[in-house]
C-alpha cells in the first residue's frame, strides 16, 4: 500500500510541475480517440474519414476549450449521418442542438462526460460514468450523462437500421419519400424504450451516489459507490421486466462489478483518507456551537536521499601518501 501511495504523489508531483504540457497531450488523446471511434462506427463521408484528418483536428482541440471536443465531434456524427441521409441529420441535429442548450445551461463543466460516454458504451463500460460523476460531480450531471446516453443510442440506431432507412422509398414524390424516412428515424428514437430506461437509471444512481458520498459517515464513498451499482442493477433489471429492454443480465452484473473497481481506483487519487484516525471537534462563538468532524488524508512523503561519506580521513591520508612518493 505504501508503494501505491509513493506512486500516486509521485503522479501528482509530476502533473502540477508539467501540466502544462500534460493537458493539451490529454486533450490531443480524447480527441483521436473520439474521432476515430465515430469513423470506425458511422464512416459514411469518406473525405474526414482519413488518418490525416483526424489528427489535424485532434491536435487543433489540444489548444481548444473541452466543449471544442464536443462541438467537433458532433459535427463529424452530423457530417457522416448527411452523407447517408439528409433525414437523418435533421434528426441528430435537432437532438444535438436541445442537448446542447440542456448541457450548457445546467452541466457546462462535465463536457468530459458528453464524450466519454458513448465511448464507454462503445468499451462495453458505460456504468462507470454514472458511479463517478456521483463521487465527483453534482446533482446537475445527470444532465451531461443522460445527454451522452441519448447521443448513444442516436448514433446506435443509424447504424444499426442504415440498410432499413435506405430501403425506403417514395411512389409518388420526394416530398413523401422524405417525410417517410423522417416519421420512421423519429419513431425509431422516440419509442426507444432501452435509451429511456438507460437515462433514468444513470440519472437515478448519479443521484443516489451524490446524496450518499455527502453524508458524515465513515465509508461513505465506499457505501455510496456499492449502493449506486445495486440501485443501477435493480433499475435496469425491472426497466427490462416491465419494457422488455433485452438487457443482458450477465452483462449488467458484470458492468457494475468493473463499474465500482474502476471507481475504486478514482476513489484512492481523489478521496483516500484514514478513518482510524478520525477527530471530532466542537467549539462555540458569540453565535453558533460548531461540531467538526476531520478526517485526515493519508499521505506518505517521499524519503530524501542522504549521501554519507565512509571511510574520508582514510582517503586524506591515502592521497597524501600517494602524493610523498
Amino acid at each position: 500500500m505504501t508503494t501505491l501511495l509513493v506512486a500516486k504523489q509521485i503522479l501528482m508531483t509530476l502533473y502540477s510541475r508539467y501540466e502544462v504540457y500534460i493537458t493539451p497531450l490529454l486533450k490531443f488523446l480524447t480527441a483521436l480517440i473520439t474521432l476515430l471511434l465515430i469513423n470506425s462506427r458511422i464512416g459514411y463521408m469518406d473525405s474526414i474519414d482519413k488518418m490525416t484528418v483526424v489528427l489535424i483536428v485532434a491536435l487543433m482541440c489540444s489548444f481548444m476549450p473541452m466543449n471544442f471536443i464536443v462541438v467537433m465531434a458532433a459535427l463529424f456524427v452530423m457530417l457522416h449521418i448527411y452523407t447517408f441521409s439528409l433525414e437523418c441529420a435533421l434528426v441528430v441535429g435537432v437532438g444535438f442542438l436541445l442537448m446542447f442548450l440542456l448541457y450548457l445551461r445546467f452541466s457546462p463543466k462535465d463536457t468530459l462526460v458528453v464524450v466519454l460516454m458513448p465511448v464507454c458504451f462503445i468499451l462495453k463500460i458505460p456504468y462507470v460514468v454514472p458511479l463517478a460523476m456521483g463521487l465527483i460531480g453534482t446533482p446537475a450531471s445527470m444532465v451531461s450523462v443522460g445527454c451522452g446516453v441519448i447521443v448513444y443510442y442516436m448514433l446506435h440506431f443509424v447504424t444499426q437500421n442504415g440498410s432499413a432507412i435506405a430501403a425506403i422509398t417514395g411512389d409518388e414524390t420526394a416530398v413523401k419519400f422524405s417525410v417517410a424516412k423522417f416519421k420512421f428515424v423519429v419513431d425509431g428514437m422516440l419509442n426507444n424504450k432501452q435509451m429511456a430506461v438507460t437515462v433514468m437509471a444513470f440519472a437515478i444512481t448519479v443521484l443516489i451516489v451524490y446524496l450518499i458520498r455527502r453524508l458524515s459517515i465513515d465509508y461513505a464513498w465506499t457505501i455510496a459507490m456499492a449502493a449506486g451499482a445495486v440501485v443501477n442493477l435493480m433499475i435496469l433489471l425491472v426497466g427490462d421486466l416491465m419494457f422488455d429492454t433485452n438487457v443482458s443480465l450477465f452483462g449488467v452484473i458484470l458492468g457494475n462489478i468493473v463499474a465500482v473497481f474502476l471507481t475504486v481506483v478514482l476513489q484512492f487519487f481523489v478521496f483516500n483518507v484514514d478513518y482510524s484516525r478520525t477527530e471530532k471537534v466542537q467549539f462555540e462563538d458569540d453565535e453558533y456551537y460548531y461540531y467538526v468532524k476531520a478526517v485526515p488524508k493519508v499521505v506518505v512523503s517521499r524519503a530524501e536521499k542522504k549521501v554519507k561519506q565512509i571511510n574520508s580521513q582514510r582517503s586524506k591520508t591515502v592521497q597524501r601518501t600517494r602524493s610523498g612518493r
